[in-house]
């Protein structure tokens, strides 16, 4: 990419104020000999009024005013001379063509898709993207920009319709490479594994996914100079077909994982039971006994329902 020294050093790029004075002193001079002319009637004033007409014509295009994260690739006759990035107001070469491009940060929210994940299921998943044109070269001469048909839904802060135009054709190819990147990451991680704590999933890996996706989207929009500055997944859920069968699968397993703690707590509970008995006389068990209130108690511990005590004034046997 040209600098703004390189295009000084072309004479591609000048101060726009000092040759808005020299224009004002143009077309001074040109009203002059024509009126000079006209008074005098002296062919050769105007002829030079009717140059000096023409080089104030000529020199109007060269002008341009940047505004801040705007830029303007310039060309000559087809050939690549260099891109503008500094704000201000300046004047070039008329010759030159001059292409505006924001480099301002836009915001894309890429609406959720049914995709296959690491185990086949299919889920919907969506993603929310910021980027920027980054490269004005490989965003102007890599890819052909065509503008979309439809209004695009993404605010890119300007009112020139034929800027906004391009800027829709950037916004349909970004879109749909972060199509194509998503649908690879998530067929890359399972939704969520409960059997497995330590894999990452995509509903349990958060940074590690969206870092994996910057990357996978930022492979797509290389070729086009654009640099990605946020991907991460804003909307993940199953299929709707199998929505309700893997809901009935999270509420078995969570049911069952309920259980193993519920009785893990309640032997705990009984051995400490018994032990405290043992260690403190309060009453000798034989086998038999220390059966029966384990079994009592574990019934007591793991049942849903709370247990209704009956109280036995004979004895036990």
């Amino acid at each position: 990419m040209e600098s703004k020294e390189r295009l000084k050093l072309m004479g591609a790029m000048n101060n726009g104020f000092m040759h808005l004075l020299i224009n004002l002193a143009v077309i001074g001079l040109a009203i002059y000999c024509c009126a000079a002319a006209g008074s005098n009637g002296n062919a050769v004033l105007g002829v030079l009024g009717g140059l000096l007409w023409v080089l104030w014509g000529f020199h109007i295009p060269g002008f341009m005013v940047i505004q801040p994260n705007q830029s303007r690739v310039l060309t000559f006759f087809g050939r690549y001379s260099g891109t503008v990035t500094d704000n201000g107001f300046f004047w070039t070469n008329p010759f030159y063509v001059k292409r505006k491009l924001s480099l301002r940060a836009r915001n894309m929210d890429v609406p959720p898709i049914k995709v296959n994940d690491k185990g086949g299921n299919p889920i919907m998943i969506g993603l929310v993207l910021v980027w920027r044109i980054k490269d004005t070269y490989k965003a102007c001469f890599n890819i052909d920009v065509e503008p979309e048909t439809k209004p695009a839904t993404v605010n890119v802060g300007t009112s020139n319709s034929t800027v906004q135009q391009k800027l829709n054709g950037y916004d349909n190819f970004v879109s749909v490479q972060s199509d194509s990147a998503l649908r690879k990451v998530a067929s890359l991680y399972a939704y969520d594994n409960l059997e497995d704590k330590n894999e990452v999933t995509l509903r349990n890996g958060g940074d590690e996914v969206n870092r994996r996706l910057e990357q996978e989207i930022r492979k797509h929009l290389e070729i086009a100079g654009i640099e990605v500055v946020e991907a991460r997944i804003n909307y993940l859920a199953y299929a709707q077909e199998i929505a309700s069968v893997m809901l009935k699968r999270q509420q078995a397993e969570a049911i069952i994982a309920a259980r193993e703690k519920i009785v893990e707590g309640a032997v705990s509970m009984v051995d400490m039971a018994l032990k405290k008995l043992a260690a403190d006389h309060v009453v000798e068990m034989d086998d038999e006994r220390k059966a029966a209130m384990v079994s009592n108690l574990m019934v007591v511990l793991c049942g849903d329902e709370g247990a209704s005590p009956v109280v036995n004034t004979g004895s036990i046997y």
